[in-house]
């Protein structure tokens, strides 16, 4: 008899119906025994330099995630012959980061803003040139007054094509009596109460009845403002294909009936909730046959009602950024569970690097071992070292265990999926619970047919007490020095090795521009 416990790549197999070598998932692979992130940045060797907890930023994945779903959008379109644009509108709330904004504008992306700094950093970016004119911009959320004059400030700058969404009537008043140039605005669809989900009744909160619809329209008629875009948020993160179409069609009438009223009503938001393949291995969704449906869904009710078909907004955010970034966190120590799972304590705190885990009901996060593919599985949870919560661990009560290989500590686990959020909830450079620092960052971006390092260094002790009011004089000489930045060098365009953070692409060079900031 055989009662060799199955190795961690035996257990992976079994579990996904993959192998364990070779693409794991649209955007990770493993190659040779070491993880790739977009099949070129090589994780294990990430660590060998710059070592663990660390967090790796590869923006091109981005361009890639826009990209994809741009075609298949438009590949939809030419099959069912839907006759209005794609607007692709990239939801800065999921992750404002300086690089990663600018990335998905420089993929193509159309803007949306959730409140009065979101629309201060895009009018700096359209003033810089970084944010194109001729781009979309969908401002949601309740607007306040300093979300007002933000938006009234950038519109008589100059910016054409900014759409406040009308959240309530209020609202409406204050922005056509102050904006004396035209607005182009948008009226967004409020949950009915048969729709709203007991469990989750947040999203409730926001949007306009349909009466309140029309009085909006009677508002705007004989001013120089104009509606143009119904909006119709379906929620987030929805893998049910048809649920979201049974949705969208009731959305659909809605527009109709209100284009009666209003014919310069000419877009179509269906709002966000693309799912992401980000959060679990065994992911499967059908985007290209989705939006098939969703483009015939909305010409067969356009061309029944004898109008033209609307422009069809998304807005993307986890979608867009989940995946294009990995914390490689470490086992600092193991500990025996006494009813169940042993215990792996990671040199990190996870309530404060992922704080959707607490957040989100039944969030998951895809958790892999950069190294021991071949050692025994077992089952764990994971607990952060740099707290003494006892809500710090993952998975979540009610969530299977994580099967990993078995260790005694120095194990580095890739966590994915934290591209979105996290660090929006988190905060960065601020003081976090227990004083957990954040992490070092080295941020990767397509520099023509070069990938070009960035390295910000982790957060100083320092910069945390100041934060919290204490003098950093008085402290600073009882304070561990942090290890500096190795020097910048240029790295070899050679076969990849134990040293090498990147998988060789053809014809392309590497540099590296790493900077302390």
């Amino acid at each position: 008899m055989n009662n060799r416990a199955s190795s961690y790549a035996e257990t992976f197999e079994q579990r996904y119906a993959i192998s364990a070598e070779g693409p794991l998932t649209d955007f990770l692979s493993r190659r040779d025994g070491r993880l790739l992130l977009g099949d070129a940045i090589d994780l294990n060797a990430m660590v060998a330099r710059y070592g663990a907890p660390l967090e790796v930023v590869y923006c091109p994945q981005i361009t890639t995630q826009i990209e994809q779903m741009q075609a298949w959008a438009a590949q939809a379109a030419a099959d069912v012959g839907y006759r209005g644009a794609f607007v692709y509108a990239y939801a800065t709330k999921a992750n404002f980061a300086e690089e990663v904004v600018r990335t998905a504008l420089a993929a193509g992306a159309h803007y949306e803003t959730s409140a009065a700094a979101d629309v201060v950093i895009a009018h700096q970016l359209w003033r810089q040139g970084i944010l194109p004119g001729d781009r979309w911009m969908f401002c949601n959320g309740s607007k306040d007054a300093d979300y007002r004059a933000a938006m009234i400030a950038l519109r008589c700058a100059g910016y054409e094509r900014l759409v406040p969404v009308v959240d309530d009537l209020d609202e409406l008043a204050e922005l056509i009596a102050s904006c004396p140039a035209p607005l182009l605005l948008g009226v967004r669809e409020r949950h009915a109460p048969e729709v709203v989900d007991p469990q989750h009744p947040g999203a409730e909160r926001f949007g306009l009845t349909a009466d309140e619809m029309r009085m909006a329209v009677r508002m705007v008629a004989g001013t120089p403002h104009r509606i143009v875009l119904y909006h119709a948020m379906v929620g987030s993160q929805l893998e049910d294909a048809a649920a979201w179409q049974r949705r969208l069609t009731q959305s659909l009438d809605g527009l109709l009936t209100l284009q009666r009223e209003a014919p310069t009503l000419t877009m179509f938001n269906i709002g966000g909730g693309m799912p992401t393949s980000a959060y679990r291995v065994d992911f499967a969704f059908d985007y290209p046959a989705f939006l098939t449906r969703v483009f015939a869904l909305v010409a067969q009710g356009c061309d029944e009602a004898g109008v033209a078909h609307p422009a069809l907004v998304g807005e993307f955010g986890r979608y867009t950024v989940a995946s294009h970034s990995v914390f490689l966190l470490e086992v600092g120590a193991v500990k025996a569970g006494q009813a169940a799972e042993s215990w792996y304590l990671m040199n990190a705190s996870l309530m404060v690097n992922m704080p959707d885990m607490l957040f989100v009901a039944g969030q998951e996060f895809v958790v892999l071992p950069l190294d021991d593919w071949d050692a025994p599985a077992a089952p764990v949870r994971l607990g952060g070292r740099a707290t003494c919560d006892s809500d710090d661990f993952y998975p979540r009560p009610g969530q299977s265990a994580l099967w990993l290989p078995e260790s005694t500590g120095g194990l580095v686990l890739a966590v994915f999926g934290v591209g979105a959020y996290q660090q929006m909830i988190s905060g960065r450079g601020g003081a976090h619970h227990c004083l957990t620092p954040d992490m070092r960052r080295i941020i990767i971006e397509r520099d023509d047919d070069a990938l070009v390092v960035r390295e910000v260094p982790p957060q100083s002790l320092g910069r945390i007490m100041e934060a919290l009011g204490y003098t950093r004089e008085t402290l600073e000489p009882l304070m561990p020095a942090v290890p500096a930045a190795e020097p910048v060098e240029r790295l070899p365009r050679t076969p990849r090795r134990a040293q090498s953070l990147f998988r060789p692409r053809v014809g392309g060079e590497l540099r590296n521009r790493r900077a302390r900031i």
